[in-house]
């Protein structure tokens, strides 16, 4: 490997970062499902889902972005690049991914088909995507009916279940992306027979203007245009974008269309004239000539009819390049291989440390899904509730729905999705934990990631983040300043200890706003003890925690309060860092100080009433009710809630107190003066190891009961992880009777059986990764204070006992070993579903879940919810480091 190809990746992204040369012009950044959004519903009962469907989305134009399969597009959605297929037997040209809809699925919506994200670098130099095809016709209609027929507690019907992989037949479909430069990108299509026969296989790369023009007045010069050239290639021309040349080899049918709503279908207008959005599927599938055009368009299909024998493979080039003369396909591949290169040296740099193959494939994959992951999101919600000029006005209804008091909202960037299809949108405490993994990656488009939610144009003016698209009122768990710090970590480790103080206090005073915009609206008493609602959590609480059924009072939340604690502790700490270089902000890290004091009492005792949130009797948190002439109700459900408070836990080291004595003077002060708070914050006033202090909600007994139970393997722990509810509410069952209604939560490993939220999570039961990884790094920073002599047992009556460190360690490899292969070669992701026949080089092809089962560790929910399952990268990467550490203290 050369120096060259070494640093080459990491060049690009530190140009990018600089703003000299920006690679971040083009990217996968296309949507994988634009249908079915809240963005593109302008129904009356705002049903998404059926407003714009999967059917329709190949004839109707899209208002606020696009959708394709393996598909690129700029950072714009100006112009879009991506594959349709066809295998002559399916009844539409496969130019989208499909599954069913929140109402069809068993367990909410699915996609159902077969992709994996095998490779990319964070300047999306190179990228690589395979997919595959049935052969056969696909089973669209069989899917939605076994769907709908299904009940919640059966599984999932998957493609797979219809044979339509039945004795490999199918094609496997590579697309990879090569970068010549920022604007100039190779793309490569290799398609490949799998079966044992021969077969017809229509490849279809498809490159478009998205519509700009349907929506409201301008001049006719402003349309964008593709011609067909002299020399094949094909001229495209964009009023903002510029222009740019397609070239490609071989001699396909080259078909035209424009990137319009089928009038006909759709507008009732059946004169009016085409050719329409659908043109390409109407001429390939249908036959139908007057669909197409051959001169020009707004959307161009490359048809290339191929006859593939058993084991036959084809290949497609293409270079889509800036400017007005075409520039030849890499027929040789010698760019695609440079690339290929670079990014395996760039992966062999960031996996230092990492010795097995399997970890370290573990590792470019997940990283691989991220960079996949990023889409661009456009959705102006002003302009989305008052209607576009050309179009009609959307119905009254919506004056009253959905996000009207987010008229400000106005977002049009790339953001970090949890999952391309089943979540095409952002949510705002997903959004945070994916910066932790992107921080290894590129940590400036991390940093990039945390800022945007605080902009002026996402952050409502009351100081709240938007929780997710489907509702931006909704609260998400206030885990931004936690992220922020973490990511500021990453970042100053990879700057040689330079920290970007600038970052870190850029979000931190618009967190400053943020806070408070908790204080104010959901401490509704003003006792400190925080709603929030389902906080992300949806069907964990015995009835949906936002809307409590009539005769319940106000919910007083055991993690609501307990994330409250943390974001102070958070905030604390990010004061503490900027008051290092600023002593202005010693008082303000005081400030938050005072506040985790006064939540930690209110945990315990609740407005001086006697009563708190801690169960002595079960040695558990709770969340409590109020009922109106009845008192406090525990809602004894033993779940992650209780688990929250952990998360709450700081350790300062005596040379910050050092450096900053007003600081040190302030705490003194409050902890002489307030004894009775001083007594509930663990072992302030004892120095730990090092002389270090600690803040936690947790004194010692407090802390040892939760680890009882969270490592029990009876209860919480799981041969995979720490489970989002006890395993003791199998047999039994908690319910709550007498107010109108019979509620009841059992232990669900799998999917949920619950219709709440749609039933499309499940927080009863399942390993989630971003709680384990929050576990995990409490039980560390407990480590540092008590150290090596506080041992636990672990797991909870095995009579071996621990330290916290290697409690973590042990944790870690549970995680890990979700995605490694175990004694007989078989991946617990994977569950019992035999993998599909691989090409080689992707007989390994993984899925990062949403969440995983709490017996089996089978992957479930979003299937490629590389977003914050992408944590993975960051265990992976610690556990290195803390076997280098060891290493060097054995030979030493």
């Amino acid at each position: 490997m050369s120096e060259l190809d070494a640093w080459a990746e990491r060049r690009r992204i530190a140009e990018q970062a600089r703003g000299e040369r920006a690679w971040s012009l083009w990217g996968p950044y296309l949507a994988e499902r634009q249908w079915g959004t809240v963005r593109e519903d302008y129904s009356r009962d705002g049903n998404a889902w059926r407003s714009l469907t999967h059917e329709e989305a190949r004839s109707r134009a899209y208002r606020w972005g696009e959708d394709g399969l393996a598909g690129i597009c700029d950072e714009r959605g100006q112009m879009c690049l991506s594959l349709a297929l066809w295998n002559g037997r399916d009844h539409i040209l496969k130019e989208r991914l499909f599954g069913l809809t929140n109402e069809e699925g068993n367990h909410g919506e699915d996609v159902k088909e077969v992709y994996h994200y095998l490779d990319a670098t964070p300047s999306h130099a190179y990228l690589k995507f395979l997919y595959r095809y049935p052969q056969a016709a696909y089973p669209y209609d069989e899917l939605v009916r076994e769907g709908l027929r299904r009940g919640r507690d059966q599984p999932e019907y998957e493609i797979e279940d219809t044979g339509a992989f039945a004795e490999d037949r199918f094609f496997d479909v590579t697309v990879e992306y090569a970068k010549e430069e920022i604007d100039d990108i190779h793309a490569v299509i290799t398609a490949t027979n799998r079966g044992p026969e021969a077969a017809d296989l229509r490849l279809v790369p498809q490159l478009w203007f998205r519509n700009i023009w349907s929506w409201r007045e301008g001049p006719a010069e402003s349309r964008p245009k593709m011609a067909v050239q002299p020399d094949g290639s094909i001229a495209c021309e964009h009023p903002r974008l510029g222009r740019y040349r397609l070239s490609h080899d071989g001699e396909p049918e080259v078909l035209f269309c424009e990137n319009d709503t089928n009038l006909r279908l759709h507008g009732w207008q059946p004169d009016a004239a085409g050719p329409f959005k659908d043109g390409l599927h109407a001429a390939i599938v249908g036959g139908d000539e007057s669909a197409v055009r051959r001169d020009g368009g707004t959307k161009l299909g490359l048809h290339y009819a191929f006859r593939l024998e058993p084991g036959e493979t084809r290949r497609v080039n293409l270079r889509l390049s800036a400017g007005s003369r075409p520039r030849p396909v890499d027929h040789e591949g010698a760019i695609l291989l440079r690339r290929i290169a670079e990014a395996d040296a760039f992966y062999d740099a960031l996996q230092d440390g990492i010795a097995d193959s399997d970890s370290r494939a573990i590792f470019r994959q997940a990283a691989a899904g991220l960079i996949w992951s990023k889409q661009l999101y456009c959705y102006d919600v002003r302009l989305w509730l008052k209607g576009d000029p050309l179009q009609p006005a959307p119905p009254r209804e919506r004056d009253g729905g959905r996000n009207i008091h987010w008229r400000h909202f106005a977002g049009s960037d790339v953001l970090s999705m949890p999952d391309k299809w089943e979540y095409p949108w952002f949510a705002a405490w997903d959004l945070a934990f994916h910066c932790l993994p992107l921080a290894l990656l590129d940590p400036d488009f991390a940093k990039k990631q945390l800022l945007l939610l605080t902009r002026e144009w996402y952050m409502h003016p009351n100081g709240q983040l938007p929780a997710y698209e489907w509702e931006f009122g909704d609260a998400n768990p206030p885990v931004h300043a936690w992220a922020t710090y973490r990511v500021f970590e990453i970042d100053r480790d990879r700057r040689g200890g330079r920290g970007d103080l600038a970052f870190l206090e850029g979000v931190f005073h618009k967190l400053l706003i943020n806070f408070t915009w908790w204080v104010n609206r959901k401490d509704a008493d003003g006792r400190n003890v925080f709603q929030g609602g389902f906080l992300g959590l949806d069907n964990v609480g015995v009835f949906d925690r936002s809307r409590p059924p009539p005769g319940f009072g106000r919910i007083h939340q055991a993690d609501g309060t307990a994330w409250m604690a943390m974001y102070s502790l958070n905030m604390m700490r990010i004061a503490l860092e900027l008051a290092l270089h600023n002593d202005v902000y010693e008082s303000t890290a005081s400030k938050f100080f005072e506040h985790f004091l006064l939540i930690a009492e209110a945990m315990t005792d609740m407005g001086g009433e006697g009563f708190g949130l801690w169960d002595e009797e079960d040695e558990f948190y709770y969340d409590e009710v109020d009922i109106p002439g009845g008192g406090m109700l525990p809602l004894r459900v033993r779940s992650v809630v209780g688990l929250v408070p952990l998360f709450a836990v700081e350790v300062i080291e005596p040379s910050v107190l050092q450096r900053l004595p007003d600081f040190a003077r302030r705490l003194n002060w409050l902890l002489e003066n307030r004894p009775h708070l001083a007594c509930l914050v663990s072992r302030w006033d004892e120095g730990g190891v090092g002389d270090r202090k600690l803040l936690s909600l947790l004194r010692g007994h407090r802390m040892k009961a939760l680890l009882r139970r969270m490592l029990d393997e009876a209860e919480f722990l799981s041969d995979h992880g720490v489970r989002s509810l006890s395993k003791a509410h199998l047999e039994r069952p908690y319910s709550l009777n007498g107010f109108g209604d019979a509620f009841t939560v059992r232990y669900d490993p799998a999917d949920s059986t619950s219709n709440m939220f749609g039933g499309n999570s499940n927080w009863r039961g399942p390993v989630w990764m971003p709680v384990n990884y929050l576990v995990v790094e409490a039980l560390r920073r407990f480590h540092s204070y008590y150290g090596d002599d506080f041992l636990v047992e672990y797991p909870t009556g095995s009579g071996t006992f621990l330290t916290l460190n290697a409690i973590a360690d042990a944790l870690t490899d549970r995680l890990i070993s979700l995605f490694a292969k175990g004694e007989d070669g078989k991946r617990p992701a994977f569950g019992d579903r035999p993998p599909i026949a691989s090409a080689p080089g992707a007989e390994d092809a993984l899925l990062f879940h949403e969440f995983f089962d709490g017996d089996t560790g089978r992957g479930l929910g979003a299937s490629h919810q590389t977003g914050w399952t992408a944590l993975i990268l960051n265990l992976l990467h610690q556990k290195a480091q803390r076997t280098e550490v060891e290493k060097g203290e054995t030979a030493a």
